[in-house]
Parts: C-alpha cells; sequence; structure tokens
C-alpha cells in the first residue's frame, strides 16, 4: 500500500519493539522478573494482561510475540464474535509456524468485552497449546473473564507509570523522534504534563504532541505548565473513560439519578456513551443504584435494573442505548428510600465490632441428642402457630436486643412496612417517626 505522507501519531512512533525501549513495569519485565524470564527462555504460556490504559499492555503483547519468533494474531473483543475466534484457532491449527512447534500469540484486547460463549470457544486452543492466548483488560478479570478460562491463565497486574517512568518516557522521544528533534523542543517544566497523564504513556506522549502542533510561532518549541495548561483548556474536551473526567461525569449520572432529575440522568449517560464508555458499566452502576437509592420504596426498580443489565449483555451497542435510557429515566423518576443501604451498613458494624456474640440457644437447630440435651432449640416459637403469624421471640443475640438496624423512611412502600413492623414490635417501631 503507497504511503499517504502522513505520519502516525506519537505514541505509535514511539511504541518500543524490544524490552530495551519498554518503560515501566519493572516488577514483571526488570532484570530476573517472572515476563523476562518468560520472554528470555522463549517458552510462552498463555496469560492476561490486567492494568490501567497506556500502560503498555499492547506493546508488551507484540514485544513477546517478536522476541520469541511467535506470529501474532489480534483480535479485538469489541468487533469480533465466535467465527472470528474460530477461524484463527483452525489457522493456528494449520499454521506451519504450529507444525514447527511455535503456536502463534492470540493477543485479544479488552477481552473482557467478550461474551461467554466467545470465551468458551478460546478453552479448547488454550488447554492443548493450539494457540497461546495473550488478552488485555483493563478490568478486573475476577469478574469480568469466566472461571474456566481464567484457570488456564496466568493474571499479571500492569501498573500505572510512575513519575519516572513517565521522565524516561518522555526524554527517550525527545532524544530519538524526528519531529520533535526538528522542532527543537524544549521540555522545561513537567508538572502539568504528568499531572495531566495520569500514569498513562500514551496519553503523556498525544499532550506532549498537542502543545507541540498548537505552537506558532519560531523554534525552539517551549513545554512548560502553562503552555500545557492553555492548549488543553482550549482543547475540546473529550470524555476520557479513564481519566479525571470519567469520574466527574459519573458522578454527575449518579447524583443526578439520585436527585430524582431524569434530564439530566440521560444528559450525562449520553456523554459516556457518546465517549466510548463500555454499557456494562453504566448498567452496573444503575443496578447499584436501584439498590441503594430506590430500594424498598419502590423494590420494583432492582427488577427492571437486573433486566436491563442482561439485555445490555445480550444485544450491546447501538441499540443496548434504549434500554439503559429507560432504566435511568425510570429510577431517576422513582420514589427514593436508602433505608436498605443503612440497615447492611449499620448491621455490618455491629457485626464487625464484635465478631463473637452466640446465637441464642433457642434459634439453633437440634439434629442430635447431644445437642437437645444443651438446650439447642429449646424455647423457640414458631411464628406460624401464633395469631398473626408472629411471635415475640428475641433473634438478637445478647447484648444486641432490640436493636434497630431497619428505620423506614416516608413513603408509601415503606409506610406499609413501618405499620406491619409496628404491630409486630411495638416496643421498637410504633414510637419512631
Amino acid at each position: 500500500m503507497p504511503s499517504t505522507g502522513v505520519l502516525p501519531p506519537l505514541p505509535e512512533r514511539m511504541r518500543p519493539s524490544s524490552l530495551d525501549g519498554y518503560f515501566g513495569q519493572k516488577h514483571l519485565v526488570g532484570e530476573g522478573c517472572i515476563l523476562r524470564k518468560m520472554i528470555e527462555g522463549g517458552s510462552l504460556s498463555s496469560f492476561i494482561l490486567w492494568g490501567p490504559p497506556g500502560v503498555g499492555k499492547t506493546t508488551l503483547a507484540h514485544i513477546i510475540a517478536d522476541t520469541c519468533g511467535r506470529e501474532f494474531v489480534t483480535l479485538s473483543a469489541i468487533s469480533a464474535g465466535v467465527k472470528d475466534v474460530r477461524d484463527v484457532i483452525d489457522h493456528a491449527r494449520s499454521n506451519s509456524l504450529f507444525a514447527g512447534g511455535k503456536p502463534p500469540v492470540l493477543f485479544i484486547d479488552e477481552i473482557h468485552r467478550f461474551n461467554k460463549a466467545q470465551q468458551d470457544a478460546l478453552l479448547g486452543a488454550v488447554e492443548n497449546g493450539t494457540v497461546v492466548l495473550i488478552g488485555a483488560t483493563t478490568e478486573n478479570p475476577s469478574f469480568e473473564v469466566i472461571s474456566p478460562l481464567l484457570s488456564r491463565c496466568q493474571v499479571f497486574v500492569l501498573k500505572s507509570l510512575e513519575a519516572e517512568d513517565l521522565k524516561a518516557l518522555l526524554d527517550h522521544a525527545l532524544a530519538n523522534d524526528k519531529v520533535l528533534k526538528e522542532k527543537k523542543v524544549q521540555v522545561k517544566e513537567t508538572e502539568a504534563l504528568f499531572r495531566h497523564s495520569g500514569g498513562d504513556a500514551r496519553k503523556l506522549l498525544n499532550i506532549l504532541e498537542v502543545v507541540v502542533d498548537a505552537h506558532t510561532g519560531k523554534d525552539p518549541v517551549i513545554v512548560d505548565n502553562a503552555s500545557v495548561t492553555e492548549v488543553l483548556q482550549t482543547t475540546t474536551a473529550i470524555y476520557d473513560k479513564n481519566g479525571e473526567m470519567h469520574y466527574d461525569i459519573i458522578s454527575a449520572f449518579i447524583k443526578s439519578v439520585r436527585g430524582s432529575d431524569p434530564n439530566a440522568a440521560v444528559y450525562y449517560m449520553a456523554r459516556m456513551l457518546d465517549g466510548g464508555e463500555d454499557p456494562l458499566f453504566i448498567a452496573r452502576r444503575l443496578c447499584i443504584l436501584a439498590a441503594e437509592d430506590i430500594g424498598l420504596a419502590n423494590p420494583n426498580a432492582l427488577l427492571l435494573a437486573d433486566a436491563c443489565f442482561r439485555i445490555v449483555d445480550s444485544i450491546g451497542m447501538p441499540e443496548a442505548r434504549i434500554p439503559l435510557s429507560e432504566c435511568a429515566i425510570y429510577l431517576a423518576s422513582s420514589p427514593k428510600s436508602n433505608s436498605a443501604y443503612m440497615a447492611i451498613s449499620a448491621a455490618l458494624e455491629a457485626a464487625a465490632a464484635d465478631k463473637t456474640r452466640p446465637v441464642p440457644l433457642y434459634l439453633r437447630n437440634a439434629p442430635t441428642s447431644l445437642m437437645k440435651e444443651l438446650g439447642y432449640s429449646d424455647g423457640y416459637k414458631y411464628a406460624h402457630d401464633f395469631p398473626g403469624h408472629f411471635t415475640d421471640l428475641e433473634f438478637l443475640p445478647q447484648g444486641l436486643e432490640g436493636t434497630v438496624f431497619y428505620e423506614p423512611q416516608p413513603n408509601a412502600q415503606e409506610d406499609r412496612l413501618k405499620a406491619y413492623l409496628a404491630s409486630c414490635w411495638p416496643k421498637y417501631y410504633s414510637s419512631k417517626k
């Protein structure tokens, strides 16, 4: 394919081809560390690289394949299906490199987006060594990767780059990139560069390139805190799903739903979706909101949020935006109560304060004669044998008698619950406002 004459972005120009130019992750690729030993020994096993964006997951996978002389096949979990996975496995089985004893490296970016069927399709090939799987994910594999696949792979955790790693990368780019050298770029201050990059190597180089491209005066290009801040403030704001804006917008979304503003809720949801946020991340937040902030004021909210999560997982984008919108509007428009959230928080605090409180004997099972002799189950009253299906037994352990963890809140649903509790436990609930 003929060259277009357009240079690739600075992060791509700086992508290293060996560990000598790889910055960060010394706990994995430093001298004597596990991944370096694997690479130098040439004996690869399947593994998953888990870490934030821009810390070198894709680059490391390329370096491993190149250093070990393996064919490198890549799939994106966003666009690949089960058929694509099977095609790669069939290719690996018939590939001459595999016949020579070196199975290809199959790199799957964002493997957490593969559904169960797609991950199942990998199991046999990973198990018998037809491919060496290298998965990359920004999400916790314990929750996003199925157990059978996880058991066949090691998990290596990559960390955000430290300031010394960012400084080394910056110096390397200034000394080796042709464009930066031609423009005589001089970095006088790094505080703003490092702060805005947030330990992300790709973001660091992108910011540097934006500042350099924005320079309209004569060379040299001076990069300092003021020039970085000015350029970033005048550049169109972009939703960064792993940066500071991500946390600002998800916070605004959550507070809009909690504050019963459906208009703001769908707006902030649209900001996230437009910025490439994983729709399942939003669906998970809706489930949490339904339980934490709506709770017993409208128990159907949790059922709808759970259904929304399952539908989003099944159909994906762009159609997933519709059930997400429906759910967000429903939750924002619903009555609110955090009583269940407050109850479990208070109960956990009490449980942690004293883990040794014994269960009253009359509440214990007595499956053996010895237990019966010791008084287990003696004095227990079966609630359904009494009027109103209620008995005034004390169910909490000694020392916690009468403790109220659940405080009904004023709304129609919980008013009914409070009335019932007051009829059962008048000494605890009837006087509470």
